[in-house]
């Protein structure tokens, strides 16, 4: 176009080249789709972990540790990590869990007879399994 208009020519180092994935892939929202699934592909599934202090306490509880709570339990770190939590208090009816959020801990686990006596502290969250 600027030749047309001024009779002069652009040099070559000042040719605008496509870049590299855009054009040849469908724009923009391809690109894009491409990005999400490839970071979604990176992020491996929240797992929790439990601490030598809190397998201890679960066991002398009583609470058994199965596979669906240990998915209510990420989904709890999940939620919490959204909202900005570092340490939560886990609850349903009969038990409940302190956990550190930035490592996906399990502190400790509490049965709901020694809810009624403790005081949580250093808390910053509370989420209902």
């Amino acid at each position: 176009m600027i030749q047309r208009v001024t009779g002069l020519q652009r040099p070559a180092a000042a040719q605008v080249q496509p870049r590299q994935g855009i054009g040849q892939q469908g724009g923009f929202g391809a690109l894009l789709q491409q990005e999400l699934s490839r970071g979604v592909q990176q992020q491996p599934a929240q797992s929790v972990a439990f601490s030598k202090h809190a397998i201890s306490r679960a066991q002398e509880r009583g609470i058994q540790v199965t596979p669906d709570l240990m998915d209510q339990l990420a989904g709890s770190v999940i939620r919490a990590q959204a909202k900005g939590a570092t340490n939560i208090l886990a609850m349903d009816a009969d038990k409940a869990f302190i956990i550190n959020v930035p490592s996906a801990k399990v502190i400790t686990a509490i049965t709901q007879e020694e809810m009624k006596e403790n005081i949580f502290t250093n808390i910053d969250g509370a989420v209902f399994l």
